[in-house]
């Protein structure tokens, strides 16, 4: 009974620490993304589309190689984790008899408990898979759309910045999924642990979060307006930031 205990303990405040740091992380990249890594990486790639969109017979062929790049990282964590996911879906079917592995077990050793873990690390998984398949979508729709030749198309300056903004905010989008399909492998590290008792699934989920901080967060101003624009000119991007991420 005392062993049971450390999961409902453990687990439930293992989760509320990795879901507390990622909403915190949300609030700062939509608050402050200068201050954030994703939030600069963001401003930085609408810089790096509307430069891309300059000149298109110049740089479409770089523009189209880096987002094939980009779609291909994506497909690599999309195939891993349909495959991963597969794995445990057949793991869950054949059961687990074997009673001397659980004997590393220090917690809920029941079959009932085992398959809930077996599901949570599968459902992760195929979070990853749909994420990782949203961000190829972005990025398959960008590649298209900054080669397009806006400036001979139509000759309002307007229309010109909206449409590459659209273009910015479809890379932007397909990072970002293809960052929070990385959060879910990230996410589950902790759930394979889980299997072998909560005082591991909560030690991961602590260093976890200790390492997602230093790599979530930067000390330095890395975006490429930051040494022309002045304060200004951050505050400017910030608010664009903000406002793409309410879309």
């Amino acid at each position: 009974m005392g062993k049971t205990i450390l999961d409902y303990s453990l687990i439930p405040l293992g989760l509320v620490i990795m879901v507390a740091y990622h909403i915190w992380l949300l609030y700062r990249v939509m608050k402050h993304p200068t201050k954030t890594v994703i939030g600069i990486n963001s401003i930085n790639r609408r810089f790096w589309v509307r430069a891309m969109m300059e000149d298109v017979s110049k740089n479409g062929v770089l523009a189209v190689q880096t987002l094939r790049n980009n779609i291909m990282a994506s497909t690599v964590l999309a195939s891993t984790a349909i495959m991963l996911s597969s794995l445990i879906a057949v793991l869950m079917s054949s059961g687990s008899g074997n009673k001397s592995a659980r004997s590393f077990v220090f917690g809920d050793r029941s079959e009932l408990g085992l398959s809930i873990k077996f599901f949570s690390i599968l459902v992760c998984f195929l979070v990853a898979f749909l994420l990782n398949v949203q961000s190829i979508r972005y990025y398959s729709h960008a590649s298209i759309l900054i080669n397009v030749p806006f400036k001979k198309m139509c000759l309002n300056h307007r229309h010109q910045h909206l449409s590459t903004e659209y273009v910015a905010r479809s890379v932007n989008r397909g990072s970002y999924f293809w960052s929070l399909g990385l959060r879910a492998f990230y996410f589950s590290f902790p759930l394979f642990l889980w299997i072998f008792g909560p005082i591991p699934m909560f030690l991961s989920c602590f260093f976890l979060v200790f390492m997602l901080y230093f790599l979530d967060v930067t000390f330095e101003n890395g975006w490429a307006g930051g040494e022309e624009g002045g304060d200004d000119a951050g505050r400017e991007d910030e608010d664009k930031l903000g406002s793409q991420n309410q879309v």
